[in-house]
């Protein structure tokens, strides 16, 4: 369960993404000039201490990127090449903001989400009245059948990008995550894939290998 306050944030999430990701090598030749929000999904921190969140933004060629934020209450210790800047959050204060390929707690929640055929963290809404409808939807395609990945997995995480996919390392994991979405990606073996608004079938968003 993921809990959404009511806040005002400086600077913005969009604003934030607007300024970061066109600087970003794996946009590639995709048209970052306009980045329009299309939608985000969740995924639980089972400690409850860290905002995982991915947006999905559609570029001025119609390109739909995939970036995967993490919101922490204080720095990550080593991380800060993978800072991508501070926001003060109305409710919970000062928070750092990371590309979470590089955040153990996103590669575990991702991996774990795959592995068990988990899907995005159900919302809840510290104002009621500010609820919105749920409109993205990814899902893993596992069962359980392999060993269960725990935080000690995850804790030493090393990710490299190569074209427009980020591959993460950590133990005997290695994650694959579609920064430029592929509509027409071929599916298979152990995946997380999603639908949200303009894509009704399950695209491929991110591949798990277990050694």
């Amino acid at each position: 369960m993921a809990l959404i306050h009511s806040a005002t944030l400086n600077p913005s999430k969009i604003d934030l993404l607007r300024a970061w990701v066109p600087e970003q090598p794996w946009v590639g030749s995709a048209d970052t000039s306009s980045l329009d929000h299309i939608d985000a999904y969740r995924f639980d921190d089972p400690d409850g201490e860290v905002g995982i969140e991915t947006h999905l933004l559609r570029t001025a060629d119609g390109s739909v990127l995939q970036v995967p934020l993490t919101y922490r209450g204080a720095p990550l210790a080593g991380a800060e090449a993978f800072l991508i800047s501070t926001m003060d959050h109305s409710v919970l204060g000062e928070r750092w903001v990371y590309d979470a390929c590089c955040d153990p707690a996103y590669v575990l929640a991702l991996a774990t989400t795959i592995r068990s055929g988990g899907t995005e963290a159900a919302l809840e809404f510290a104002n009621p009245g500010s609820a919105r409808a749920v409109t993205t939807h990814v899902v893993g395609s596992g069962s359980g059948e392999v060993p269960a990945i725990d935080a000690v997995t995850c804790s030493a995480v090393t990710c490299s990008t190569v074209d427009s996919e980020t591959t993460i390392t950590s133990g005997p994991l290695e994650l694959t995550v579609v920064r430029v979405v592929d509509a027409a990606a071929e599916l298979g073996g152990l995946t997380l894939t999603g639908t949200w608004p303009g894509q009704a079938d399950p695209a491929l968003l991110a591949s798990l290998q277990i050694g």
